[in-house]
């Protein structure tokens, strides 16, 4: 099998932290600082993430690369409100996500957040509207189900059920039934690692649309590297560690990716 990073090149340049006037000049949607998890596995303590600190800004689409186990999922979780630190602070916009109750953690994902998980936890027994729909019940101003599922190309199969659709379609569904309630964040974890080279592509079309039409933060997790090429800035973990952070001089079109 080909290098992933050989076959599609990155062009991109170090990481270097905004400047104060830079800084001031862009919303910072995520910032954290000191972050650090300590799962308790009987007598074994397991390190998950340690000293994290970082600043996402609003509209930027970030992958986060690592192998398992290097604390991204675990980063991903805490920034979606699943999961709280053991020490350090993440702050949402003016959202304490540290210090939060469960009832306001809640309420932040209802409001704020959209996941879009490796496998699709459809419904089986709706159609695709009704999929959608769930969302839209409890969400403050959703747009139509319709109009998100035309989004993600899919306005010609709303009446079909799960498993009339293709893997591909099933992951578009789950990707409108996270942007229905027009989310400032799209938080996805291993999208593509259930589908097929070209299906994969498809979905991060989809993903990539809906960060620049909707001016939506996309976070993404990926064992694969030749993704990174798509996003603004690329965080390599380890260890529970940011072990460095890339900026793309020249984002590349999900079409063009090849792994």
């Amino acid at each position: 099998m080909p290098n992933a990073l050989a076959a599609t090149p990155v062009v991109a340049t170090p990481m270097v932290p905004p400047g104060p006037a830079e800084a001031s000049s862009r919303d910072a949607v995520f910032v954290v600082k000191g972050l650090a998890k300590t799962y308790d596995m009987g007598e074994i303590k397991v390190h998950a993430l340690m000293e994290v600190d970082l600043t996402i800004f609003k509209g930027e689409f970030i992958v986060l690369l690592g192998a398992s186990g290097s604390g991204k999922s675990t980063l991903l979780n805490i920034l979606g409100g699943l999961d709280r630190p053991t020490s350090g602070t993440a702050q949402f916009a003016d959202h304490d996500l540290t210090h939060a109750s469960d009832d306001e953690l809640t309420l932040y994902r209802r409001e704020h957040v959209g996941f879009v998980f490796q496998f699709y936890n459809l419904i089986p027994s709706l159609t695709v509207r009704e999929n959608v729909e769930l969302v839209t019940d409890i969400a403050k101003e959703p747009m139509p189900a319709v109009e998100a599922l035309s989004m993600v190309g899919l306005a010609e199969r709303v009446d079909h059920f799960p498993s009339q659709l293709s893997g591909g379609e099933q992951q578009r569904v789950a990707i409108a039934r996270a942007i229905v309630k027009k989310p400032e964040v799209l938080l996805c974890d291993e999208p593509t690692g259930a589908l097929d080279y070209q299906t994969g592509k498809l979905v991060l079309e989809v993903i990539a649309r809906i960060n620049r039409e909707m001016g939506t933060t996309a976070i993404v997790i990926t064992h694969n590297a030749a993704i990174a090429g798509m996003a603004d800035r690329v965080l390599y973990l380890s260890g529970g560690r940011i072990e460095k952070m890339v900026q793309n001089a020249h984002k590349v079109a999900p079409s063009e990716l090849a792994w």
